[in-house]
């Protein structure tokens, strides 16, 4: 069987839906739990046997901070090199850049989506079928599908039809695209266009040629983290999964603890009712009420109420500070008594 070694992540988003978190660093940087993000992606690679993953970086891209969460991927038993764009080229118009680098078959993946996943199955499937690109598919709610480009898959598993952002009379299908393909590197020659989407102008094209696109629905944790809320949400699923296994126990003292929880190394929690709440390593909380909260890392929490709210890494809520549905940038000090109610940013 043809062994699949080679892997690009297309990393050229710039994260503005993810403000104020995204001011100074990558969204693909961004933690879940004890890791940033891109990290789930890149582990679910090496399990998969990729050896080599190209990260191509858009233009404006922030590739130092990116490289220092990642710590250039040794320890995952991975070589990663760097593309970086001098103009914007869409996904496909990324890979073309590094056409020459590609292998016969390869993995692509779109590095804004959180992975956990078993990437194998998709590989093996993909060799399986004599497919010329194999995409993953995961299942999203009815009410989501407008989000999305949907699949239209035969019972062989073969895609006929995608419907980008399909409205909720266009079709049945719940199967999104997930961003992750298998493609055989003629695929790519296809078009000599410089500026190109995969989904959007390399799938039509291969439809139109009669190539074999071929499905697969995920297994594992897949989610597109594209609002500060869904940062949260992510991060309150893997500690629904993982928390348990944090060994946080003997740093907790005289409080209320109600899962999902998860509780960084160093960190400590102290007379506080917790509820639904990720607070990552070397922060404090005391005194305090959380519910559906994150806390990143290094922040100290006294005597404050947090609800539906991200707080970003260093920061400082003082005694008496309220703060219910809001996203605070790192660094931040919020002062004693302060309410904050509704501070996020609305961006489509």
């Amino acid at each position: 069987m043809t062994k699949v070694k080679q892997a690009v992540i297309m990393v050229g988003g710039q994260g503005s839906r993810l403000m104020p978190f995204t001011k100074y660093r990558p969204k693909q940087s961004l933690p879940v739990l004890n890791k940033p993000i891109i990290r789930y992606l890149l582990e679910s690679m090496a399990a998969a046997g990729i050896e080599e993953v190209i990260l191509a970086c858009g233009t404006g891209f922030r590739t130092l901070p990116l490289k220092e969460a990642i710590d250039n991927g040794p320890d995952i038993g991975l070589r990663i090199e760097y593309s970086n764009e001098e103009e914007p080229l869409g996904t496909g118009g990324a890979i073309k850049l590094v056409e020459n680098r590609l292998d016969d078959v390869f993995v692509a993946a779109n590095g804004d989506v959180f992975a956990d996943i078993l990437l194998k199955e998709q590989i093996d499937s993909h060799i399986n079928n004599k497919a010329d690109m194999t995409i993953a598919l995961t299942k999203v709610k009815d009410e989501d599908r407008h989000k999305f480009g949907i699949a239209i898959v035969e019972e062989d598993g073969r895609i006929t039809e995608f419907k980008e952002k399909p409205r909720a009379d266009e079709t049945s299908s719940n199967l999104a695209n997930a961003g992750i393909y298998v493609i055989n590197k003629n695929m790519v020659s296809l078009t000599e266009k410089k500026v190109f989407d995969l989904s959007k102008d390399l799938v039509p094209l291969m439809m139109e040629k009669q190539k074999r696109i071929q499905s697969i629905v995920l297994k594992g944790m897949w989610w597109d983290v594209g609002r500060p809320g869904d940062l949260l949400d992510v991060n309150l699923a893997m500690a629904t999964k993982y928390g348990d296994n944090a060994m946080w126990e003997k740093r907790v003292r005289s409080s209320i603890i109600r899962r999902p929880f998860y509780l960084g190394e160093d960190s400590f929690v102290t007379d506080s009712d917790v509820s639904s709440a990720v607070i990552l390593e070397k922060s404090r909380v005391s005194g305090s009420r959380l519910t559906k909260a994150m806390i990143m890392g290094n922040c100290d929490v006294v005597s404050a109420t947090i609800k539906n709210s991200i707080i970003g890494a260093g920061c400082t809520i003082r005694p008496g500070a309220v703060i219910i549905d809001s996203d605070i940038e790192d660094g931040r000090t919020v002062g004693s008594g302060e309410k904050i109610e509704g501070e996020r940013v609305k961006k489509d």
